[in-house]
């Protein structure tokens, strides 16, 4: 198939099929995400100990980006579909306990030297000479950081082993537990999190809860009680999958070999695939860098404006890449690339489909939703309003995330490294250019480096798509582009009315209170979800008819 063929009528029904299954269990993790940030947003606001907590929790979180939903999944699901294919299910679950072994023993020296070195961790985060906000206050909040570094350190392993056991089970077609784990993640850190900071601090829990001033030494017991939590959370995920692994077949062996192909096949795809699949997380981790030398508060905006760019892409984005990357390593690995640009091609399409109107009323009702979510306790309607404009430019390269998502990982399944790492490099390196002068020169602050986020991450996508084109000879390029321009077309419509409609709830209820909240947001979104639906319709986007269809065959088989 050429570049000047038409598209397929619609996506591959088992990659659509797949990517609804991920999406709905990554959906209740997702909320709960959010739920997790609202819990924050309220006990500690946009203050020095959310900002320690976020500095602490960076790198074991960048480096779980990587493994769990990154370089070891992609390599490691390639070699595993590719292993079952070729060679037989024994040495494929050989291969899984090679690799799970390796970990744990790489890993562990991995954390312990994290947890020896945690200052000089910090050391790359937080300078507090430059953390604006008084020497005691930045004293306490580097010395917090590193406290929760060693504690929340270990959470590298535990997620890591939960990534082998996710890639295993999509492998064989398991979708629904594995991307559920994440929702055990998360209840683990919010109740787990809770109990320990009451435990640790309950004075200040509970005159948070009954409005009473800031307490500094709370606080800081509080966060700490957070960050076990974080901890507890992380081995949950692990434990949910272990009984559908031994459902599947998968029994543990005590074997190790760094010598064995698979193994050394799953590390070669690795090295390259971590710089490859790194760009967003180094690029967030770099602007917490600059945004530390802002003060107090600007690393906080940006983490919560990112969270909530983070249910689109977990829902969507990893959706789409989790249910696409098994089905590309079948077809790569029988060579059959008019499959592989089929599947790919249509699971872009339904990248655009679901990410763009997202985009669009984040940008459209960026404040309002940041108040309804967060906007209580000791985040006030100052912290809304700078975590709004955060959101706002990190919303412009929400499609671009995903469709990173979905395209670096298909490099892998074609056993092709290079080019995911040189487009990832490069956008290293411009988001630290634009990132220096944002915040040494123009001196607009943490909106700038929300807005680098944005523009480098369109710039991966391009690339990456440049390249996949040039790679299979084309893909279905012409089909593409009219799926995106129809569905921006269908979302700038449905912005215009969401922004015409929150206008006119907010004159008619006003902004204070959780009523006037949520009747503004739930309003604006379900209105502009209809004029969405029905103007993607009038323009005849394909995409939908399938996603609709699915919908109704799961609704169907509920009833039965």
């Amino acid at each position: 198939m050429t570049e000047n063929q038409p598209q397929a009528s619609s996506p591959p029904r088992s990659v659509a099929k797949s990517a609804g299954i991920v999406g709905i269990a990554v959906m209740g993790s997702r909320i709960l995400g959010l739920v997790r940030e609202q819990v924050f947003a309220t006990f500690f606001g946009a203050g020095f100990a959310m900002d320690a907590f976020i500095i602490a929790f960076r790198v074991p979180n960048l480096l779980r980006d990587l493994f769990a939903e990154g370089a070891l999944s992609a390599a490691f699901v390639t070699t595993f579909s590719q292993t079952i294919t070729k060679q037989g299910e024994k040495a494929a679950w050989r291969l899984a306990n090679l690799v799970n072994n390796g970990l744990i023993v790489v890993l562990s020296l991995v954390v312990l030297s994290g947890v020896v070195f945690a200052p000089q961790v910090v050391d790359l985060l937080l300078d507090p000479v430059k953390y604006h906000s008084g020497a005691e206050t930045a004293a306490l909040t580097y010395d917090l950081a590193v406290r929760m570094t060693r504690i929340m350190f270990p959470f590298l392993l535990m997620v890591s082993l939960a990534a082998v056991a996710m890639g295993v089970l999509n492998t064989k077609d398991k979708f629904g537990v594995p991307a559920s784990a994440s929702t055990l993640f998360n209840v683990g850190a919010i109740i787990g999190g809770l109990s320990c900071a009451y435990l640790m601090a309950p004075d200040y829990i509970s005159g948070v809860i009954h409005g009473q001033g800031r307490d500094v030494d709370g606080a800081s017991r509080a966060i700490v009680g957070m960050a076990i939590g974080t901890l507890f959370g992380g081995v949950l995920q692990w434990l949910i999958q272990v009984p559908s692994l031994r459902s599947v077949g998968y029994r543990w062996q005590p074997i190790l070999s760094f010598r064995d192909e698979g193994v050394r096949q799953v590390m070669r795809l690795m090295a390259p695939a971590i710089i490859g699949s790194a760009a967003l997380q180094i690029n967030v981790f770099v602007n917490t860098k600059f945004a530390s030398s802002l003060g107090e508060g600007p690393v906080s905006w940006l983490s919560y404006a990112f969270r909530l760019i983070y249910l689109p892409i977990g829902i969507f984005g990893v959706a789409i890449s989790t249910a696409t990357l098994p089905a590309a390593s079948r077809a790569a690995a029988l060579d059959d690339l008019n499959e592989f640009r089929r599947t790919l091609a249509s699971s872009l399409r339904l990248t655009f489909l679901l990410t763009i109107p997202s985009a669009v009323g984040l940008i459209v009702l960026s404040r309002q939703i940041i108040a309804l979510i967060f906007e209580r306790g000791r985040f006030g309607s100052f912290d809304t309003d700078q975590t709004a404009v955060a959101l706002l430019f990190n919303a412009i390269g929400l499609t671009a995330y995903s469709g990173v998502r979905v395209l670096a990982p298909t490099f892998y399944a074609l056993k092709d490294t290079r080019i995911p790492m040189m487009a990832s490099l490069l956008s290293i390196i411009t988001n630290y250019t634009v990132a220096y002068l944002t915040v040494e020169y123009f001196g607009i602050g943490h909106r700038g480096l929300a807005l680098s986020i944005s523009v480098v991450a369109i710039i991966n996508f391009l690339l990456l798509l440049y390249f996949m084109r040039r790679k299979l000879n084309g893909i279905e390029g012409r089909g593409l582009a009219l799926t995106f321009i129809k569905v921006l077309s269908a979302s700038i419509v449905m912005g215009a009315v969401c922004w015409y409609v929150s206008r006119m709830i907010e004159s008619f209820a006003g902004r204070a209170g959780l009523t006037a909240k949520l009747l503004d947001v739930g309003g604006s979104i379900f209105i502009g979800m209809a004029v969405f639906y029905l103007t993607a319709r009038l323009l005849n986007i394909t995409e939908l008819d399938q996603i609709s269809a699915v919908i109704m065959r799961k609704l169907r088989n509920k009833k039965n």
